[in-house]
């Protein structure tokens, strides 16, 4: 199922497993008060998809990647900045009782390597 939709911009959606229906959001439009109708393909990416979203939105505040001609350095850089992301994940996991943010932890973790060069 190939389906085209228009919110605020074009969405385009590309499924095996939906039909091609819409569905009401249980939510309505503050101007004019109607049901917000949505396809399901869309309802069920953003119920499922948001710990993606977040960690992509997360990467882009502080990302490593450079631009540079190999493809090789873009790829090492991104997993860099993955591993990076997860590792903030899990530290703030473990550590509930630490309200730590995500540029702080990047600015310890790169204090930390720094100071294990010089020593």
């Amino acid at each position: 199922m190939v389906q085209v939709w228009k919110d605020k911009r074009l969405v385009q959606v590309i499924s095996t497993i939906h039909e091609a229906t819409v569905v009401n959001t249980g939510r309505k439009d503050r101007k004019t008060n109607r049901e917000i109708k949505k396809p399901y393909a869309v309802v069920q990416y953003n119920k499922f998809m948001k710990g993606i979203d977040r960690a992509d939105q997360y990467l882009s505040y502080y990302a490593v990647l450079r631009k540079t001609v190999k493809w090789s350095k873009k790829v090492v850089l991104y997993l860099l900045n993955c591993a990076l992301f997860n590792a903030f994940f899990v530290y703030r996991t473990l550590n509930t009782n630490k309200k730590v943010k995500y540029k702080n932890f990047l600015h310890e973790v790169g204090r930390s390597w720094i100071s294990e060069v010089q020593n």
